[in-house]
């Protein structure tokens, strides 16, 4: 599927100059100022946002101020147009937390780089978190709101640790939240759903406890909530390619004091 882009701008004509620009690759949404685009986010998953910064009702940069601070909205990039050619405007964007800012009149190939490189990085990263065993959850966060709700996750995740059965249903009541919003909220940030990221999470804490020495094989089975040893290194080896004895040797290695 298409990554969804919402544009945002009060010029008619500019929005159907960068649809054009961009409809081949990704699916577009349209809004004539920033209230508009929050109700349009309310409706439809969009992967990054594109926004002039002058407009009436609602501008830019409060859009972004409220996209950046929202904890449903918080993780989307958000690509900030201007004619205003100032070091005090573009100060102004960057601290509403914009992810890019790009002075008119732009090239459409320039605008088409930058949404690229932004999805791209955050597809990179998300790939990252999930194929290297001690690398933290929060390494996905670009905001402080996802920071603050992706460690919530973890810690939740490790305070049922050892719950065979801890699925969707058990986190959101754990974190008391609706389990579409967290379904929705986990899957934009990681692209995982809630049952992959706790996987993942048992995953990594098996890491962390095989590192340590202190522990067999079975015992971290155990404690990380796999039902048997066989399955813990069957899932630990499809996530990270490699089984739990094999991390431990790579481990050793490399580190001989283990």
């Amino acid at each position: 599927m298409k990554p969804v882009i919402l544009l945002v701008d009060d010029n008619e004509e500019i929005l159907e100059f960068i649809e054009n620009e961009l409809t081949e690759k990704y699916t577009i949404c349209k809004a004539l100022n920033g209230q508009n685009a929050l109700e349009t986010l309310k409706n439809e998953v969009i992967q990054l946002i594109i926004s002039d910064i002058m407009m009436p009702v609602m501008d830019g940069l409060e859009l972004c101020k409220i996209i950046k601070t929202n904890f449903e909205f918080s993780h989307i990039p958000v690509i900030l147009l201007t004619a205003k050619n100032t070091l005090q405007s573009k100060i102004e964007g960057i601290e509403t937390g914009a992810d890019a800012y790009i002075e008119k009149p732009f090239s459409p190939e320039y605008l088409q780089v930058q949404i690229a490189n932004l999805l791209l990085n955050r597809a990179k990263i998300k790939e990252y978190f999930v194929s290297s065993p001690l690398v933290h959850i929060k390494s996905m966060a670009h905001t402080k709101t996802d920071e603050l709700f992706l460690e919530k996750v973890n810690e939740s995740i490790y305070n049922n640790l050892e719950d065979t059965e801890l699925d969707v249903e058990k986190l959101a009541k754990s974190m008391n939240m609706s389990k579409p919003t967290l379904y929705r909220k986990i899957k934009s940030i990681s692209d995982l759903t809630p049952n992959e990221l706790i996987n993942i999470t048992r995953l990594k804490k098996a890491a962390e406890l095989l590192v340590e020495g202190k522990y067999k094989i079975y015992e971290v089975a155990d404690m990380t909530g796999y039902g048997s040893q066989t399955n813990f290194g069957r899932n630990f080896s499809k996530q990270f390619g490699m089984t739990p004895t094999e991390y431990l040797i790579m481990k050793q290695v490399k580190n001989p004091g283990i």
